[in-house]
């Protein structure tokens, strides 16, 4: 489940969080610049224990509160005003996307992009109608961690961040700086800032409604379940929807006559 941090947005400001960008830049660059290893040379999750405890906190505040409210949003809300919410807060963090799309070299989708967050920015209401993707500009999903896996940073350890992230990693952490830094939101000192973001918050975890649910009732470990979900998600992302299928070497031995034969274990 990823959430927004009511705390996170009001109490990082711009320079402090270009600050933590660099840093986590740097360390990410230490760990390594290999893009990809093949997935039985690499423990994803050497952190389990510790991503357990905060998988667990996360839960538990979940279940008490967040999803209650958000069960009662989703019941009494009327559909086409969840859609207009989910609207305004895609086109609200679509700086993101831009800029991602641009420094992966994506230079027709960076203009398409930029076409698409003018045109549901005014003609669409500030984002409120998705007037743009009717007309031909679809949505995309770019972020820095996207980036810096094409510039060939490696994933590294799985994590889980509590409250205001939920599952991440160490190359995908630096993408909460860049989404606050291009968010209007964090640039707002204003009473209104807490109900928007709250709004927000539960909107997205109404959204979530069904996922989570099938997880649930499905999943014999739910950590497991999230973690996997999450990396192949972003495998699909970082290749586009046409991640490499890996585990084919292994799939067919050759025999002593060098004709393929089929491994089944």
């Amino acid at each position: 489940m990823n959430v927004t941090s009511t705390n996170f947005e009001r109490n990082f400001s711009p320079a402090a969080t270009l600050c933590l960008l660099v840093t986590l830049l740097i360390l990410t660059g230490c760990a390594s610049t290999q893009t990809h290893k093949p997935t039985a040379e690499i423990d994803p999750d050497p952190l389990e224990s510790a991503n357990r405890v905060f998988y667990n906190i996360n839960e538990t505040l979940d279940r008490n509160f967040l999803k209650p409210v958000a069960q009662v949003y989703a019941d009494h809300m009327p559909v086409f005003m969840r859609v207009g919410v989910t609207n305004f807060f895609a086109n609200l963090s679509y700086a993101n996307v831009i800029l991602n799309s641009f420094l992966q070299g994506k230079v027709n989708d960076g203009m398409s992009d930029t076409m698409r967050f003018v045109l549901n920015s005014t003609l669409g209401i500030g984002g409120l109608v998705d007037v743009a993707t009717d007309i031909g500009f679809v949505a995309h999903k770019e972020d820095f961690g996207q980036t810096l896996a094409k510039w060939g940073f490696a994933r590294g350890a799985y994590l889980y961040i509590p409250i205001v992230q939920g599952p991440d990693s160490v190359r995908d952490v630096p993408d909460m700086a860049t989404k606050q830094l291009l968010n209007p939101l964090t640039y707002i000192t204003s009473i209104y800032l807490l109900p928007v973001t709250a709004l927000n918050v539960i909107n997205t975890r109404a959204n979530l409604l069904d996922e989570t649910n099938i997880r649930d009732e499905a999943a014999l470990d739910p950590y497991a379940f999230t973690r996997e979900a999450y990396l192949q998600q972003r495998e699909f992302l970082i290749y586009d929807g046409q991640p490499p299928v890996e585990g084919y070497d292994t799939l067919f031995d050759e025999d002593v006559d060098g004709d393929s034969e089929l491994i089944i274990e």
